[in-house]
Formats: structure tokens, C-alpha cells, sequence
């Protein structure tokens, strides 16, 4: 049982959860500051498959070790929520960029019964000498985009430095294998309609002997696709709204430059504008009847998820 500053007290029970992959240089210190901060949690590292000896330095420090075979962070998350029981789950990632004293700032909304999922937010302490220019604007990007398409009002998507309580962990799939995990579970959390409160926490840079994991074009591409996914699943009729739209709009352009040509006023190939129409106004009709038929099926799967909740509780 833990007991919390600030006069909180709680006789729920917490784990720190560390994915870990060659992390020798940090693993240790991780693991020990998190002890100091947090004594009576247990702290749980989730080796993926290093081949540096992360594993036994954690092992020494006091953690608890889990081999994790599937390689990727989605695969070590999956592994967290199935394994892992306790009330809440503090999730860090081992490379020592976030400070563990921060975990307070993390726990107290998640305490107060005010959240699912408590998020970190870096970007406010993010400079150009604890994450690279490249990333910053990765992430900014990326939570743009999320933001204007699911209206929310993210800070930070790829925060790894995170805690979950036990509805969260029993709602929510983790379906991709890895860096887009933390944009995967933050869109699940906003289709489930659970709570995610972003706290402000410090950043800081790896140590030097510590190389990142991170491939900013293969893992960028990887979260829009992930992006697009969700769409696909969760709101269907918009996404395949817009498609449908494009084609439709673009069969009326060329309907309105073969007129031109009609007119004597252009002079555009009339087979080639033929084609676009035929194959655009089709095609729209296709994918507004996929959308629809999506829309449908994701609506009565939510019914049934609403059916099976309230049973549930009853």
C-alpha cells in the first residue's frame, strides 16, 4: 500500500510499470529513484528482448523483471495491462528523460477520482537541448492533427511518461505493436469517452551513452496510419464523408472544364475528362456506401458495449 504527500493517503495499490530496451546506461538509476519517490509500489521492468545487460542491472537495483518476446512497445504495454493487477499503473519509460519525482503531479488527479489516464506533458519544458528540433515538431504536428480531427485538446500525444486506473486498463485494447502505441490509447481513451488529464512535468535530456529508439519517418508514418485506423473505426461516415466528397468534387471539376471545351473556351482532352467523371462518380457512391455501412456496424457495436456495461455494473 502507498502512502502519498500532501496529507494523501490511499490504500490503493500502485505499480511502476518500465519498458525497457538496451537501456543499460539508465536502468538502474530509474528503477532507484523510483524506490526513493515511491518505496512501498512495486516496481515492475518489462525487458524487451535487450541484448545489453538491462535486465540483470534492473534485477539488481530491486525490480521485478518481465521478459517481453514480441518485439515493440505496443507488445510491452499489452504484457503491462495483462500482467499487472494493482489499482493503478505508473508507465515510464527507462531511458531517465523523465524525473520521478514528477509521479506525484501524476497520481493526484488519478486519486481525486478525476481521471482514467493521467498524461505527462512535456512540450512546455521541451527545448532544443533535451529533444531534438525534428521531434518537437513531429509531436506538434501529430497533435494538431489529432486535435482537429477528434476535437480534443491534447498537449502531448507521445508522452511515455503516464498512469492508468484499472477501468482504464479493463477498456481499453492495445491493438499496434509499437512507437504509435501512446496516440493509439490516447484516440481509444477519447472513443471510450474516458477521462485524460495532461499534467505539466519536466523534461530532460538522455545521458550521452544513451542512444534513442526512436525512427522519426518510420514511427511517424507508423501514428498516421494508426491516426487513420481509428478513423476508419470510430467515425467512419466522416472520414469516408470526405472521400466521398473528393471524388464527387472532382468529377465536377472536370464536368465543368469539359463544358468549358464544349464552349470553345478550353481545349482539354474530352476522353480524359470523360474518364474522370465516369470513374469518380462511381467511386464516390462506393465509398459513401462503405462509410455508411461502417457507421451502422460501429453503432450498434456501441449499443451493445452500452448493453453489456450496464450489466455489467447491475
Amino acid at each position: 500500500m502507498v502512502m502519498l504527500r500532501n496529507d494523501m493517503s490511499s490504500s490503493a495499490s500502485i505499480a511502476i510499470a518500465i519498458p525497457c530496451y538496451n537501456e543499460g546506461v539508465t536502468i538502474a538509476k530509474v528503477v532507484a529513484d523510483f524506490k526513493v519517490v515511491l518505496p512501498q509500489a512495486n516496481i515492475h521492468v518489462f525487458d524487451n528482448n535487450s541484448s545489453d545487460d538491462s535486465a540483470a542491472l534492473a534485477r539488481q537495483a530491486g525490480a521485478e523483471l518481465h521478459r517481453v518476446a514480441a518485439q515493440g512497445k505496443g507488445h510491452v504495454l499489452r504484457a503491462i495491462f495483462d500482467e499487472l493487477v494493482e489499482d493503478f499503473i505508473v508507465l515510464v519509460d527507462g531511458d531517465d528523460t523523465y524525473p520521478a519525482e514528477d509521479v506525484h503531479k501524476l497520481l493526484e488527479p488519478m486519486l481525486a477520482g478525476k481521471a482514467d489516464m493521467v498524461v505527462g506533458e512535456r512540450m512546455a519544458s521541451a527545448t532544443d537541448a533535451n529533444m531534438v528540433p525534428m521531434h518537437q515538431f513531429g509531436n506538434r504536428v501529430i497533435v494538431g492533427l489529432v486535435n482537429s480531427l477528434f476535437d480534443a485538446k491534447h498537449g502531448d500525444i507521445l508522452s511515455g511518461y503516464r498512469v492508468f486506473n484499472r477501468h482504464f486498463v479493463e477498456s481499453v485494447p492495445v491493438l499496434t505493436s509499437g512507437f504509435e502505441v501512446e496516440t493509439e490509447i490516447t484516440l481509444q481513451a477519447l472513443a471510450e469517452g474516458l477521462r485524460v488529464v495532461e499534467v505539466p512535468i519536466n523534461y530532460r535530456s538522455r545521458p550521452q551513452e544513451s542512444l534513442s529508439k526512436l525512427r522519426p519517418f518510420a514511427d511517424g508514418y507508423r501514428i498516421f496510419l494508426t491516426i487513420a485506423i481509428l478513423l476508419r473505426d470510430h467515425r467512419p461516415l466522416w472520414l469516408f464523408g470526405y472521400i466521398t466528397a473528393f471524388f464527387w468534387l472532382t468529377a465536377a471539376l472536370a464536368g465543368g472544364l469539359r463544358m468549358l471545351n464544349y464552349l470553345g473556351l478550353a481545349q482539354l482532352s474530352s476522353s480524359l475528362l470523360t474518364g474522370i467523371i465516369l470513374l469518380c462518380i462511381p467511386t464516390g457512391m462506393i465509398t459513401l456506401g462503405i462509410g455508411l455501412s461502417l457507421n451502422a456496424i460501429n453503432t450498434r457495436f456501441q449499443e451493445v458495449k452500452q448493453f453489456l456495461r450496464r450489466h455489467k455494473e447491475l
